[in-house]
Formats: C-alpha cells, sequence, structure tokens
C-alpha cells in the first residue's frame, strides 16, 4: 500500500507564492514593524537634510546673484525714493541666511521628493512603484513652478497693492525682516499647492480618486481654496486672497483632467 506524504502548508505556501509571481522581499517589506518604519524615516530624513545641505552650498556660492534677484523687484515697486531698510544689527545677515537655505531647498527639491517616494514605497505594491519617475518628476516641476508663480506673478501684485496705500503724510519703507517674511510664506505655500497635480496624478493611479469625484467635489473645493488662501496672505483683504485662490481653483480644474486621462480604469463585466 502506497503512502501518501501529507502536505506540507508551510511548502505550499511558499510554492502558492512562487506561483502567483509574489515577491518574498515584497511581502516582508510589506511587514515592517513599527520599529523598522521610524528607521526607515530617520534614514530619510538624514538623507534629505545632507541634500538640503549640498543645496544650501550651491546657492551660498551665488548668494549675491540670488539676493538681487530677490530683492530688486521689490524695491522698484516702491514709491519713489523709497527703499528697504533694516534696524536691527544682524537682521542683514540673517536674511542672507535665510535666502542660502530657501535657495538650497529648491535646489535639491528633486532629490527630496525620491526621499518621500522611498519612504512611501514600501506600502505600495509591485505594480505601483513604476509611478517613481512621474511622482519624482511631477512634484518637483510642481515645486519650482510655484515658486516661479509666486516670484514673478503673485508677490509682485501684493506688493504693489500694499504700496498703493503711499500718500502726502505716510511712506512705504518696509523693514527687511517682515517684507521677506511674507515673500517666503507666499513662495513656500505656493510651492505647495502646485503640487495638487502630482498628488491627483499619483492617487487617480491607485484608483483612490476619479475625475467623476473630483467634479462632484468642485463646490466644496472652491470654498476650501479660499479657507486656505485666507490662511496663507497676510491680510483679509479679497485681492490677496484672490490672488492666491485663482491659481488654486485652476490648479484643480487641471488636476481633474490628469485624472480623467490617468486614472485607473474599471473594467467593464462581460456579457
Amino acid at each position: 500500500m502506497a503512502v501518501v506524504p501529507f502536505p506540507d502548508p508551510q511548502h505550499n505556501k511558499a510554492g502558492s507564492s512562487l506561483d502567483e509571481g509574489v515577491d518574498p522581499f515584497e511581502d516582508r517589506v510589506g511587514k515592517m514593524s513599527f520599529l523598522e518604519h521610524l528607521d526607515e524615516l530617520r534614514k530619510r530624513l538624514v538623507h534629505s537634510l545632507i541634500a538640503l545641505t549640498a543645496g544650501v552650498a550651491v546657492a551660498c556660492i551665488f548668494i549675491n546673484r540670488i539676493f538681487d534677484f530677490i530683492m530688486r523687484p521689490l524695491q522698484q515697486m516702491l514709491p519713489a525714493g523709497g527703499t528697504l531698510i533694516y534696524t536691527e544689527p544682524t537682521e542683514a545677515f540673517m536674511l542672507y541666511v535665510k535666502i542660502g537655505i530657501i535657495g538650497g531647498l529648491i535646489i535639491a527639491a528633486p532629490l527630496i521628493m525620491w526621499q518621500v517616494w522611498l519612504f512611501i514605497t514600501p506600502a505600495l505594491y509591485s505594480n505601483e512603484k513604476r509611478f517613481a519617475v512621474p511622482f519624482v518628476v511631477l512634484s518637483s516641476a510642481g515645486f519650482v513652478a510655484g515658486t516661479a508663480f509666486s516670484h514673478y506673478i503673485a508677490f509682485p501684485l501684493m506688493w504693489r497693492f500694499f504700496a498703493t496705500f503711499s500718500s502726502d503724510f505716510v511712506t512705504f519703507m518696509p523693514r527687511l525682516q517682515p517684507a521677506f517674511a511674507l515673500y517666503v510664506r507666499l513662495l513656500l505655500a505656493l510651492g505647495l499647492v502646485f503640487q495638487m497635480p502630482s498628488v491627483v496624478f499619483f492617487l487617480a493611479k491607485m484608483g483612490v480618486i476619479t475625475a467623476r469625484w473630483m467634479i462632484r467635489q468642485f463646490k466644496y473645493a472652491i470654498l476650501v481654496m479660499f479657507v486656505l488662501a485666507a490662511l496663507i496672505t497676510p491680510s483679509a483683504d479679497m485681492a490677496s486672497q484672490t490672488i492666491v485662490a485663482v491659481p488654486m481653483i485652476g490648479l484643480y480644474i487641471i488636476s481633474i483632467a490628469i485624472a480623467w486621462i490617468f486614472g485607473k480604469r474599471t473594467p467593464k463585466p462581460s456579457a
């Protein structure tokens, strides 16, 4: 009488994994412990800081050109004879330091976005990991586009609006620190806002959101955008809020088109 060996559950489990094409390494990564996640976060933060430090070093080489690039348009929009002033001994020096950090952040943006992607990769399936290059390219391009929009359009319009209140009794002579704080606040805010298309692209490819869902939420999105614009802008006037809210609405419409084109398609049931 032949003896039929009892199947080994571990053997069958491994065999089925191989038959189904499951990557054992991917399964191990997907089950990272809490401490392993913290270690991965620490590693990505360290790499991001290294990239930022390298970017700041490059920016410091061209610090005078960057300073002139930022400050000259601000001075030209002041009333005739107006100039930016500083009243604290360290104010101008700290301004150079902050400009170097902001410039380094923009230079290191692609490497930092790559570290962000590497941190979230373990939570993705293998077919979702191929979005790495589009995510890094779109997010980096979005950040640079947002900062460019802030520098060339949004901030000059806001700055010119504030300068119109000069009269025979009051003269607009802003200090360096508050002026640059406003500049950086709007710069970083719009850099993050312009990440909307890349985030929508990523979520649409995974099937988390759809273009139809975004269209249905359009009126709520407009309300949220104006609330965010009120938080970003330094004053409560509608002119400043509109300058920030209008590009956000435009980005939302572009994101709807991106979700429509690149969204995950639901297979139609066969007859």
